[in-house]
């Protein structure tokens, strides 16, 4: 097949027009929308609003930002499109060891943006049939030639002996060629002086039919009528036809023969020698790739959970990539960090003195009149009747933790592998008073004050003087995800039914669902049910002293019910509730004491 029949075959010009295939139309248009993009372990997933166009895949912060630049691009040429295995809503996009971790509204935008982007794809020529045509051809030529010339040249090199026999070969091949062409021209004179002895003495037996000549009785010669005699078959010379040596001709044939049958068979015993040769040095670099290969993958590896490590497959959950030693570790080590900022940050800055007006006792000695109302009643009654329960001689409860006055109880309890252990702590705090005590823990104005682990917060809605409605978000402690937490807190005095008894002063904390906190994917939703109930005991001064602080003394009894929302190892989790929620009260009524030294007491 010539050069232009196989252009025309594989490679023709028509080939390089774009073509219209079913469900692939010519120019997929734009498509773009929002997107979650998991940015790094401290802000976790953000809202992007993300764009595919011209095969590229881009991302700006929002919709509005768009006419500023992207924030960045993929080229989707070489990426790789993984749906995950267990989240459905959530598709990686690789490009060498860049990866984009995105998440969709629900399954079905997944597989819009999915299917989106395989469209892209295939317009742009990448992985079609009508590429490969376009490409194939050329392509292939050029490796046929490329390897062919460095096969033949690293042969010819390297084998200096099988050059020399193909050389050979070669003189012989033209000494071959040249005899065949003599003895052919041998052969055709031999032809032509045969068929002219046939015509001649057919004449001549025509001729002699009606007058026969003489016969002499050696048979070679016959006499005409006038006498003359003429040979009839005249005898080869020596030289044969046309002066051609055929004897010595027929020698030098059968001698190049014979020298191209040695040739050839020294150049097989080469040829065999060569492969074997070449076959232990293929087997070499083979065994050689293959350690290399090895090397490669696990460097890859390494690199990938180096360069990826704090990514979301490494995030709590039953399919995270990390184990369990190493999730506590990590969760260890971040709140031993935040530990150390916090100690920083208290013995640097200055605390800004806030006077919080008090509202009157009676404001809080009911829930006011809210859509709530019957809920928080609801919630106060039963942390009255069973919070304030000893649980000292209760089975089901463990004592974790023994600080001098505080004493922390834990009751495990699991429900379809999520760990809800309910938490109980109860504590003596002098110089305090339970109003006190509540109204720190309730005033959302003093809560960055003494609260290390929230990241913000704000009131969605105030229902009353007591009671408001708080979103909060709290600080990321990697692996585990983010947490935020909506709530309903409402702070109660409850007046005791004996007069030797002491009130008690009561904040509850309850998670509720509001229209303007919706959950999202950049944070876990975590569920709660708090319980701040303080009593305030007063012990008689001496003579006719008025009551100091010294006099007072506060009882507190702290009970925490918290579903995480999602799954995380048990271990950890109890781990850091047996670490935390000692700290939690030593730092927040070491706060309190603060912030009333000197100051009127508040019953």
């Amino acid at each position: 097949m010539s050069d232009n029949q196989s252009w025309n075959s594989s490679g023709s010009e028509e080939d390089l027009e774009p073509r219209e295939e079913p469900g692939h139309p010519v120019g997929i248009g734009e498509f773009s929308g929002v997107l979650s993009k998991w940015t790094n372990y401290i802000h976790g997933w953000q809202d992007r609003w993300v764009v595919l166009k011209n095969n590229t895949l881009s991302y700006y912060k929002s919709q509005d930002e768009t006419e500023y630049g992207c924030r960045g691009s993929l080229c989707l040429s070489k990426a790789v499109i993984t749906p995950h295995e267990f989240d459905e809503c959530r598709l990686d996009i690789s490009v060498n060891d860049s990866v984009w971790y995105l998440r969709a509204q629900d399954p079905e935008h997944r597989h819009q943006w999915i299917d989106s982007i395989e469209l892209h794809r295939a317009d742009s020529g990448y992985g079609s049939e009508s590429s490969l045509r376009r490409h194939g051809s050329m392509l292939s030529l050029t490796s046929a030639t490329s390897g062919y010339s460095a096969t033949s040249t690293s042969s010819f090199k390297k084998g200096h002996s099988l050059r020399e026999k193909l050389a050979e070969m070669e003189t012989f091949r033209d000494i071959l060629c040249r005899q065949v062409d003599t003895l052919q021209k041998y052969f055709d004179s031999c032809s032509d002086a045969v068929s002219k002895d046939e015509l001649q003495r057919d004449k001549i037996v025509e001729d002699d039919e009606d007058d026969f000549p003489n016969t002499r009785a050696d048979g070679e010669f016959l006499h005409n009528n006038n006498g003359s005699k003429e040979k009839l078959f005249q005898s080869l010379s020596p030289k044969g036809i046309n002066g051609i040596d055929f004897k010595g001709e027929a020698i030098t044939f059968k001698a190049t023969t014979a020298g191209i049958l040695a040739t050839l068979s020294h150049c097989i015993d080469l040829m065999v020698k060569r492969e074997d040769s070449w076959q232990k040095r293929l087997d070499k670099e083979m065994e050689k790739r293959r350690r290399i290969e090895e090397n490669y993958k696990s460097a890859v590896n390494e690199l990938k959970k180096k360069s990826h490590f704090g990514g979301p497959d490494y995030e709590e959950g039953p399919n995270s990539l990390i184990n369990e030693d190493e999730f506590f570790d990590a969760v260890e080590a971040a709140l031993d960090r935040q530990d150390k900022i916090e100690e920083q940050s208290q013995t640097e800055k200055t605390r800004i003195q806030r006077s919080s007006p008090v509202p009157l006792v009676d404001v809080y000695s009911s829930t006011g009149s809210h859509r709530f109302s019957d809920k928080v009643e609801e919630m106060v009654q039963s942390h009255m009747t069973y919070s304030l329960q000893d649980v000292g001689g209760d089975a089901n409860w463990q004592l974790v933790v023994e600080e001098g006055e505080m004493k922390v109880y834990r009751r495990e309890v699991e429900e379809n592998g999520i760990v809800l252990d309910p938490l109980k702590a109860t504590h003596s705090v002098k110089g305090v008073t339970g109003h006190e005590v509540c109204h720190y823990f309730w005033d959302t104005a003093y809560r960055n004050d003494w609260e290390t682990t929230i990241e913000n917060f704000n009131v969605v809605e105030t229902l009353s003087e007591n009671a408001a409605i708080v979103y909060q978000t709290h600080k990321r402690v990697w692996p585990a995800s983010q947490r935020d937490v909506l709530y309903l807190s409402a702070m109660r005095k409850i007046l005791a039914n004996n007069e030797n008894d002491p009130d008690t002063w009561l904040v509850c904390n309850f998670s509720v669902d509001h229209d303007d906190a919706q959950p999202t994917n950049r944070c876990v939703r975590a569920k709660i049910n708090i319980a701040m109930i303080c009593q305030t005991l007063v012990s008689p001064p001496e003579g006719d002293k008025e009551i100091s602080r010294d006099n007072i003394l506060c009882k507190i009894t702290y009970v925490a019910n918290v579903n995480p929302g999602g799954w995380a190892p048990a271990s950890v989790l109890r781990a850091v509730a047996k670490r935390e929620y000692p700290k939690f009260l030593k730092r927040f009524t070491s706060y309190v004491q603060e912030k009333t030294a000197g100051k009127p007491i508040l019953f």
